[in-house]
């Protein structure tokens, strides 16, 4: 059943004593019954908003029913998990304490080196490679020996034969990574540690009990962490018995200990994770889409938004946007005549990429890179199956992109350029704040000798037409010189912003008591907070949950001390940018539905959908 804003969501029972005859209003793919119209449309328009999420495969940002078919293709990817090898890949799923992605790739490895029986592959015959499968493991000593039955064609075994495991040829793992985490998502009825349904331990054999060890690594991590904080907090409480001096704030987040006379904390929000590709990888794509919005100029690749990268990367077939940011970058790359540049040469290639030929030359740059988890994919790019690929693996190739096109002298150069236009700026802002306090001293004075001087006047009560033209004139200075103070001010903030705009390099806010960083984007409406175990994302993405935020931050620790003075200053830019970020998925929101309504009076094209709007992106700044 897909969740609703990651929660179990629960159909409708149906109506009571319904009589066969009764006319009732039925919803086609949930099959849920009602009597009245009005709850019929309500419930409809529910299912109809982009808040659901695949169950099985953590698919978001769908309708019910598009969760419902996601849910339906992904157990047809689970059942082809092969037989030989569930045994295997739930003993190693039971009780393991990995994340998803690290948890699939420790399978896929495995099942890369190891052998089962059952399986097929291709093994050395006669000089020559031949398709194989792999019939019995035979104990023979240090020798591993395996009787393989050699297929001809389909799956029938003509003949049989004992090889030895240098003589087996890995080409690759008998199942794909996507394939393994729709699997370990079906498997299992709890993540952290990962435990698998008990129909399915007893049917395979898998020990239901957790092991000692982890109870004991578990027990054992809280008494050193308890230890760690309760040593530092006896040795506070020591100092204090000795010097009889008080706690003098901040101080580490985790020694802060609560008073009666402290300020009540609110509870922190929830974070959102309804990213679509993997928690793990939104590093990476934040990485790629705030390095193509800082050098876009440069690149000559127009602007998008977040939303649409990660859209375009999720797509299973080949996208304008991709490709254009991929082309992109490999201009930029051959203009720097470096090592990529030699290997085009060296293959004659064209130095112009196109839409049609980018492939080609996103095959010669995944061959530089020598990683073999990315270089695996060569022959999936060359065939024109670049879409299909994992979303992850995706980004480890934009990633891998990006990184090689900051070491370029045309990055390099801007990088040093805004360097030095950011100091000048610094250097002018310095030397406007110096004079504002001059001015603002100035202004003092003026003010009390004028307040002295009225004094004076109404004290002699007989104040000379001298006085009153001088008073007059002085007025006039003080005014003329607030004026131009306010003028500073101005010019101050100016050369923030322009400060601001010239900064290359994107920084945390600060980070809480646990080390988790907040993140905070120029073009971007969110908050996002990286989490300090793991490397997984979530976000904020409305003004309450900023203002909660906030509220629950103790100014008694370094670190949340810090947070919150960075939040406060820039808080109107972050809760403008939330703001302006909810009212524009409001309006989507309304346009989809607009979509829905044409389409059942009009077949709407597939484009036409705002969420499917990377689909439409022209890159305006390309070079002819």
């Amino acid at each position: 059943m897909p969740l609703f804003k990651r929660k179990p969501f629960s159909l409708l029972e149906p109506p009571k004593d319904l009589d066969p005859k009764e006319k009732v209003f039925q919803i086609r793919f949930s099959k849920e019954i009602f009597r009245d119209y009005q709850e019929y449309l309500k419930r409809l328009n529910l299912y109809r908003q982009r808040v659901w999420t695949c169950k099985v495969s953590g698919k978001s940002n769908i309708t019910f029913e598009e969760a419902l078919v996601s849910e339906h293709n992904a157990m047809e990817k689970a059942k082809k998990m092969p037989t030989e090898l569930i045994a295997h890949v739930l003993q190693m799923t039971q009780y393991s304490t990995l994340g998803l992605h690290e948890l699939v790739n420790k399978i896929y490895a495995s099942l890369q080196e190891e052998v089962f029986e059952g399986i097929e592959l291709h093994a050395k015959k006669d000089g020559s490679e031949a398709r194989c499968k792999i019939l019995k493991i035979l104990d023979s000593g240090d020798t591993k020996m395996y009787e393989v039955g050699w297929i001809c064609q389909g799956k029938t075994v003509i003949s049989t034969s004992v090889v030895k495991a240098a003589d087996l040829i890995h080409r690759r793992a008998p199942v794909s990574r996507n394939t393994l985490k729709i699997f370990i998502r079906d498997a299992t009825s709890q993540s952290t540690p990962w435990i698998i349904h008990e129909n399915l331990a007893k049917k395979y054999g898998i020990p239901i009990e957790p092991p000692n060890d982890i109870m004991l690594q578990k027990r054992g991590r809280k008494r050193h962490e308890d230890g760690t904080i309760q040593d530092g907090r006896k040795k506070l409480k020591k100092d204090e018995g000795l010097t009889n001096v008080p706690i003098k704030y901040p101080i580490d987040d985790l020694l802060v200990r609560p008073t009666a006379d402290d300020t009540v904390l609110v509870k922190r929000p929830p974070l959102a994770t309804d990213f679509r590709v993997p928690r793990c990888s939104v590093g990476d794509l934040l990485m790629v889409w705030d390095f193509c919005s800082s050098f876009g100029r440069l690149l000559n690749l127009s602007l998008f938004s977040l939303t649409d990268l990660e859209n375009a990367i999720c797509h299973k077939e080949s996208n304008a946007l991709l490709v254009e940011v991929h082309a992109a970058i490999f201009h930029l790359l051959i203009k720097d005549e470096g090592d990529y540049f030699t290997i085009l040469r060296n293959k004659k290639r064209k130095l112009k990429v196109n839409l049609v030929t980018w492939a080609e030359y996103l095959c010669d740059f995944l061959e530089l890179t020598k990683i073999e988890e990315l270089s695996n994919n060569i022959t999936t790019v060359r065939r024109g199956y670049y879409g299909p690929i994992d979303t992850d693996i995706k980004l480890k190739i934009l990633r891998e992109l990006v990184e090689e096109a900051v070491t370029t002298s045309a990055i390099r150069e801007i990088l040093s350029e805004r360097v030095d236009q950011k100091q000048a700026l610094a250097a002018t802002k310095r030397e406007s704040t110096r004079k504002e306090k001059e001015d603002q001293t100035l202004n003092t004075e003026i003010a009390m000798k004028n307040d002295n001087n009225q004094t004076d006047a109404v004290q002699d009560g007989n104040e000379s037409v001298d006085e009153q033209v001088r008073e007059k004139e002085e007025k006039d200075k003080s005014n003329f010189s607030r004026s131009k103070t306010e003028g500073k001010r101005h010019m101050v903030r100016n050369l923030e912003t322009e400060i601001e705009k010239l900064s290359i390099r994107s920084s945390p806010l600060g980070k809480d008591r646990h080390y988790n960083r907040y993140w905070f984007f120029r073009r971007e409406g969110r908050l996002f907070v990286e989490n300090a175990d793991s490397r997984e994302w979530g976000y904020y993405s409305t003004k309450e949950e900023l203002d909660t935020l906030m509220g629950s931050l103790d100014v008694k620790g370094i670190r949340e001390r810090a947070l919150k003075r960075q939040l406060e200053k820039f808080y109107n830019k972050i809760s403008n940018a939330l703001e302006k970020r909810s009212k524009d998925i409001a309006y989507k929101i309304l346009l989809e539905e607009a979509v829905l309504r044409r389409s059942t009076r009009v077949r709407a094209q597939p484009k036409d959908n705002p969420s499917m709007a990377f689909l439409k992106y022209v890159n305006k700044w390309k070079e002819n």
